[in-house]
């Protein structure tokens, strides 16, 4: 990929942005909504991703019908300065934990955590309490989520955020 700076203009935005409510859409139909023929977008979105600015497409699943109904965000503190490609390496080895970033702050990295029941994200917590330099954690149990059209809450973008009547129709 060349990651380098090119145009992006309104155009570009609207293209984005009809990615991001649905991923699916065609060129055809992204065209039609802004106003570009089918090979334009096309066009546009392979620039954008040669340049990096589109860097995947993907599918946004709700957690609870893949059986993980219990959440959490985790803290990591680390004995010394546990380097972040150290961490990464853990973290890749729990299919449980979504998302990890090393963080600013007390802490040295912020998990989200999914598990089926409490029971097995207490079993992930020891397990990944016995990484030889993590020194604690903190957890945070997820009770709801407040932006249902979230990509953690599992719910499809498309709906504006806040409209929980077309969230709870799907």
């Amino acid at each position: 990929m060349a990651n380098q700076s090119a145009p992006f203009d309104d155009l570009d935005r609207k293209i984005v942005a009809a990615l991001v409510a649905n991923a699916r859409a065609s060129f055809t139909e992204i065209g039609a909504a802004i106003g570009l023929s089918a090979s334009a977008v096309k066009r546009r979105v392979d620039r954008m991703r040669e340049n990096d600015v589109i860097t995947g497409f993907t599918t946004t699943v709700r957690p609870a019908a893949l059986g993980w109904r219990t959440e959490a965000y985790v803290e990591v503190y680390c004995d010394s300065a546990a380097p972040p490609r150290r961490l990464a390496e853990v973290v890749r080895s729990y299919p449980e934990i979504t998302a990890a970033m090393t963080v600013t702050g007390g802490a040295d990295a912020l998990l989200h955590v999914m598990a089926r029941d409490v029971e097995h994200f207490e079993e992930v917590l020891e397990r990944i309490r016995t990484e030889p330099f993590i020194r604690k954690t903190i957890s945070y149990m997820v009770l709801s989520h407040l932006i249902a059209g979230s990509a953690e809450a599992g719910a499809s973008p498309s709906a504006p955020p806040g409209d929980l009547d077309a969230m709870n129709d799907r």
